[in-house]
């Protein structure tokens, strides 16, 4: 990486994401938008390439493969559409979870049916009242006997209330902060959880995001990752390779906009030009390209620096979810202004790609905390 080259084994990697987008996911992409249709069967292909457990270990049927890796997948995939991407990405960071901080046994029960994606994994964090103050989470687990019954709510929860539903719960076990959460695993259909309405969005409408409501539900204590107290910094540290991966769904989707903006240009003509021959409209691109690249190497600089455990991993992998999530947008925006009217319909698939790519500003840490934690690691607080 040193030469900012990719290798053979990257570029397979990379093209086995973009085929698999091109072929089963962007021809279906902007019906599924609109239906608001969950694509389970569609995304659960996806395990056959490797994708359930992409930094899963291969002990236990992992693919073992690097965060630079994802990085490539997720964009990859993010170019047929950055909603189902974004789910995957999500699922693989619980399935990373449990694979680096679980027992064997607890690897060994639950990673198998991720894997094969028979059960798809949500991340639930966020609440009502504790987004970016995740650490004042109010969801409690008591412990009774060899059970802990949660009771809380769950919001922004992506994926949730679908069949195949599984749950990586951070709650409360503790004093106030967060050295009071644990982590539990909760599997879908446990008696005591129940979900909300399906959100209505902005965009990520092929799925769905509900509230995860815990009333008197029961686990199992062996259902508890690590022990009491270290659930925040579990959920800390899935969170870095994750604001990666949505970083990379951001690149996937914007480029696609751009590759569309840029076909289309070849075909309209104004003023009796097309418009990829107005030279401000060549600047518009050059600039569009240039600064994709930009956060293209950027994410890729932190994804290397994850996979080595460098000390300023987790502030390079801020700095890249920050630059890359807004850099996206606003190329994807731009984008659709390239097609003037025709943009702002739904025939052309960019309006939808802009409205996918807008959350991707607030979720996984908004990029103001994402400046937060980077200011933070400068002046050494």
């Amino acid at each position: 990486m040193a030469e900012f080259a990719l290798n053979e084994d990257h570029i397979a990697v990379r093209d086995l994401a973009m085929d698999f987008a091109r072929e089963k996911i962007a021809p279906h992409a902007l019906e599924w938008d609109e239906k608001k249709h969950f694509p389970i069967d569609v995304i659960a292909q996806t395990a056959k390439l490797g994708f359930g457990g992409i930094y899963v270990k291969e002990d236990i049927g992992g693919s073992g493969m690097t965060r630079f890796d994802a990085a490539l997948i997720f964009e990859g995939l993010a170019y047929g559409c950055p909603a189902v991407s974004s789910f995957i990405s999500i699922h693989n960071m619980c399935a990373g979870m449990i694979d680096r901080f679980g027992s064997q046994a607890q690897r060994e029960t639950f990673l198998p049916p991720l894997l094969s994606m028979e059960k798809f994994a949500s991340y639930c964090l966020t609440e009502p009242a504790a987004g970016s103050d995740a650490a004042a989470l109010k969801t409690r687990a008591v412990r009774q006997g060899d059970h802990y019954v949660l009771n809380g709510q769950k919001q922004f929860i992506s994926g949730a209330g679908n069949e195949r539903g599984f749950y990586v719960v951070m709650a409360r076990t503790g004093d106030e902060g967060p050295r009071g959460i644990s982590t539990f695993l909760v599997e879908g259909g446990t008696p005591g959880l129940s979900f909300g309405a399906n959100e209505r969005k902005m965009g990520w409408h092929a799925q769905p995001t509900r509230a995860v409501i815990f009333e008197d539900c029961r686990v199992p204590v062996e259902n508890r990752l690590g022990a009491e107290g270290e659930g925040f910094k579990f959920a800390m540290a899935g969170l870095d390779g994750g604001r990666l991966n949505i970083g990379a769904c951001s690149l996937g989707g914007a480029q696609s906009a751009l590759d569309k903006a840029l076909a289309y240009m070849k075909e309209r003509k104004a003023f009796g030009k097309r418009l990829d021959e107005f030279q401000a409209l060549q600047f518009r691109l050059a600039d569009m390209a240039t600064e994709l690249e930009a956060a293209r190497t950027l994410l890729w600089r932190a994804a290397a620096a994850l996979d080595a455990h460098a000390p300023d991993a987790a502030k390079l992998c801020a700095m890249a979810k920050r630059f890359a999530t807004d850099i996206g947008f606003d190329v994807a925006d731009r984008a659709l202004q390239m097609f003037g009217g025709y943009g702002y319909l739904a025939d052309y698939g960019v309006e939808k790609i802009v409205r996918d790519l807008r959350v991707h500003r607030i979720l996984e840490g908004t990029n103001e905390i994402m400046r937060l934690i980077v200011a933070r690691e400068m002046v050494g607080r």
